[in-house]
């Protein structure tokens, strides 16, 4: 079965651990994709749709921590864009909890836009800003983001 968003080195924003949040982002609305393709019922797709909105907020966190951290000039924009994104996913959580919205092909679609527009429109934006600042393409060994990390995580 197709995917609904193929995974390109297009979508990378060249920072090893921001593309792996972005996969896993991608991988959900593949997951859910394929619920409604196969038939899955509601439970199973609002499920689906529960932990993208979670991750979402986890990934704009962590997003959110490296801007403050490296000063990024362009934060409250980003920031702003980021309670935009995650409040329409929110909305479209809510309308299907009460029933109000079916998750369809449209709404797939929609956030499919959501996700390729983020990634490819906001998110290369910062990249070379951080790169050139001195964060490494996978921060694993430095010892703050672990922090932030372990940080985030706990609240979660």
């Amino acid at each position: 079965m197709k995917n609904l968003v193929e995974w390109t080195e297009e979508l990378s924003v060249g920072i090893q651990e921001i593309d792996e949040q972005h996969k896993i982002l991608v991988g959900l609305l593949n997951r859910m994709h394929e619920a409604i393709v196969t038939g899955k019922d509601l439970q199973v797709i609002n499920s689906i749709l529960n932990e993208l909105a979670q991750y979402t907020v986890v990934h704009f966190a962590v997003e959110e921590s490296l801007m403050r951290i490296f000063n990024y000039p362009d934060y409250v924009a980003h920031k702003q864009h980021h309670e935009e994104l995650t409040a329409q996913v929110v909305g479209l959580q809510r309308k299907v909890a009460t029933g109000e919205e079916q998750i369809s092909m449209e709404v797939l679609h929609f956030l499919r836009h959501w996700l390729t527009y983020h990634i490819l429109g906001d998110d290369k934006k910062y990249s070379p800003f951080f790169l050139e600042r001195g964060l490494q393409q996978s921060w694993a060994e430095r010892s703050w983001m672990g922090k932030i990390w372990s940080h985030l995580h706990h609240h979660h």
